[in-house]
């Protein structure tokens, strides 16, 4: 892409920040330039946010009748999945899954749950419970 065509779409989804991108000047040499975005980016950016807020409310419902330990909601809310997860926190993927089971994550040990409340970014105690209610904004 040239560099006088690097899209300039000020899209909501950066807000108010830019990306680097790379485009060739006028001699042809690639060169970094910063970018507001692109309109469709920013739609495909948005239709995955609501399909991540979507899984986590299913997520949520799951865990609410028992089907579920709170790790598979926190997992979807955190915007993340049993692959990330797992890369995450160094714990395979079929463990993950596993772990998923109320029973069987109820009898972690605190190593465990150490492992998965650091790499979501959250509390062992907030691991541990499922919010009450499940923000619905996905933008």
């Amino acid at each position: 892409m040239e560099q006088r065509k690097v899209p300039q779409h000020n899209i909501s989804t950066y807000a108010n920040n830019k990306k680097a991108m790379y485009a060739t000047d006028e001699n042809g040499k690639y060169c970094v330039v910063a970018s507001s975005g692109w309109d469709v980016e920013e739609a495909v950016t948005k239709q995955a946010l609501r399909e991540l807020q979507r899984l986590a409310s299913e997520a949520h419902s799951r865990v609410s009748s028992g089907e579920a330990s709170p790790l598979y909601y926190h997992m979807y809310a955190r915007r993340m999945d049993p692959q990330i997860l797992s890369e995450s926190t160094g714990i395979y993927k079929w463990r993950i899954k596993r772990h998923f089971k109320p029973a069987v994550f109820a009898g972690l040990s605190e190593k465990i749950y150490r492992r998965y409340a650091e790499a979501l970014g959250i509390s062992i105690e907030t691991l541990c419970k499922l919010p009450e209610r499940v923000n619905s904004s996905a933008e």
